[in-house]
């Protein structure tokens, strides 16, 4: 009987350890990358939502996943629209759709957090 118990004792034992060797163990991985944070004009009107990057000068449709940016933007209550402002905003970058306004732009900036927003535009950054 104790040999049996021994025995089991040792199997145990063996599937515990086993079970946590770390080469069968998954990769951990996170399935969002970092946010990075983009520098750039948005223009806010009836037919286009656009950022252009301060960095590269690409332009991109805007979407708003944040629900910040467009509010931010209608705040500062301008007289006509598309007025560009600066803006600081974490997201990333997608292929644009093949269908609406977006169709027009290669991608799209998909905006997670609004960092920054203000009429100043930035002499150095984005002329």
């Amino acid at each position: 009987m104790k040999t049996k118990l021994s025995l089991c004792a040792v199997f145990l034992m063996i599937a515990v350890f086993g079970c946590n060797n770390p080469q069968h163990k998954p990769a951990l991985t996170t399935s969002t990358p970092e946010p990075v944070v983009y520098r750039g004009l948005y223009s806010f009107g009836p037919e286009v939502k656009s950022f252009k990057d301060c960095k590269t000068g690409q332009e991109f449709w805007a979407a708003d996943s944040s629900a910040k940016l467009e509010l931010g933007y209608s705040q500062m209550n301008f007289e006509k629209p598309y007025e560009p402002v600066y803006v600081e905003v974490e997201g990333r970058k997608v292929k644009s759709g093949a269908d609406g306004a977006a169709s027009e732009f290669d991608s799209t900036m998909v905006v997670t957090k609004v960092v920054k927003m203000t009429r100043d535009i930035p002499k150095d950054m984005c002329n």
